[in-house]
């Protein structure tokens, strides 16, 4: 069976996410796409993100209607390593343990964090573990994919300066790693798009998808405190109406960045 990992901070998840996981599923016949929410990125210990819950709980929604999507818990906070923040090597190999050994495995990442990959831990490793789709985009070149790799798998100097001539896409393998690109998922959206949007309370339906904008909305993420205790009353207010009941919205809502 062929299944994947894709990891990420997912704050929020958005309709990019979905597609490019659909494109993923469909290529390489993957029968499971698992949605690995970061509980603790490495590369974002000092900026403020949304809780686990919500994160999740907006990966949930997301997925309801996609049988072959799965939010996992791989990284959630119960399963926290000693040293604090969650490795992909680490995820990896633990959810290699549940797996049959005729499963092939793949590992899903879009290229600006293929490109930073040899910085990450234990990098060589995570590519003998599973072998990589990488969602490529127009403007990059296999010369660059090569150039990413870790040094002990870099191509010579020689062969990515012609590898630059190509556009990223088809496949390279290696000793020692496989990595698929995945070219033609055009869908511009960003998370820090999202969050803005939601800050100037602005409609997310084409950006997130009705389930995870109403989560949005009713939970008061991305917004600022003043602005999310408004939203907060005026729906409370909204609920009492024509009940007969005195509505007294009270309390901090839950909200992120």
């Amino acid at each position: 069976m062929n299944v994947a990992l894709f990891g990420g901070t997912f704050d929020p998840v958005h309709l990019g996410h979905l597609a490019v996981a659909r494109a993923a599923a469909q290529r390489f016949e993957l029968k499971r796409v698992y949605f690995v929410p970061a509980y603790i990125p490495p590369h974002k210990l000092r900026q403020p993100i949304t809780p686990f819950g919500h994160r999740y709980a907006m990966l949930a929604l997301a997925t309801a209607e996609e049988p072959h999507f799965l939010p996992s818990l791989l990284e959630s906070p119960e399963r926290r390593p000693e040293h604090g923040a969650n490795y992909s090597i680490d995820t990896l190999r633990h959810f290699k343990r549940a797996l049959g050994r005729s499963d092939r495995v793949f590992f899903l990442i879009g290229i600006d964090a293929f490109l930073e990959i040899a910085t990450w831990r234990e990098p060589e490793a995570l590519l003998q573990e599973a072998e990589l789709i990488v969602v490529s985009r127009p403007g990059f070149s296999l010369g660059d994919v090569g150039k990413a790799l870790p040094p002990p798998l870099r191509p010579p100097e020689e062969v990515t300066k012609a590898m630059g001539q190509q556009p990223a896409a088809g496949e390279i393998v290696l000793p020692g790693a496989t990595i698929h690109l995945l070219e033609g998922v055009a869908e511009s959206i960003s998370a820090t798009q999202i969050r803005q949007a939601a800050e100037k309370g602005r409609s997310l339906l084409k950006l997130v998808g009705a389930p995870v904008a109403g989560y949005i909305r009713k939970q008061g993420l991305y917004r600022s405190e003043p602005s999310a205790r408004r939203n907060r009353a005026r729906l409370a207010m909204s609920a009492g109406a024509g009940s007969g009941l005195k509505v007294l919205p009270g309390g901090k809502p839950l909200r992120g960045k």
